[in-house]
């Protein structure tokens, strides 16, 4: 139950970093963007951010966590598939959207019994 509470949290807190940089959204932000092919627009940006923020909240909240994580499985493939279009290296970003989402689903499970009982992969 701990470990998944802390590799939830992990994935907490990037998530709610990643959603903050792009509401403000830093120079950093808009830039990637630009050279990803998206146009340096901070309206996309921001809509991004809230995007990101509101999947995050349903994944922290317990009863809606299962909802927030299919929902940041999508968020997370959406740039992984961005990465792909652009020819990012492959473990480093393309493969970064799967290492949070094998945590996103992997502390989800540690933490949630219904879960678990879905999903028995150890008895």
């Amino acid at each position: 139950m701990w470990l998944g509470r802390a590799t939830s949290g992990v994935v907490i807190l990037f998530m709610l970093l990643d959603g903050a940089i792009k509401l403000v959204p830093w120079p950093i932000v808009t830039e990637t963007m630009d050279r990803m092919g998206y146009g340096s627009s901070e309206s996309l940006a921001r809509s991004l951010g809230a995007i990101s923020l509101v999947c995050t909240a349903l994944y922290a909240f317990p009863p809606t966590s299962f909802v927030g994580a299919i929902l940041m499985t999508g968020y997370l493939g959406g740039a992984m598939a961005s990465h792909v279009r652009i020819g990012s290296p492959l473990f480093t970003h393309i493969l970064f959207g799967f290492y949070l989402g094998v945590m996103v689903w992997g502390g989800l499970w540690l933490r949630d019994q219904r879960l678990r009982s879905l999903l028995p992969f150890a008895r």
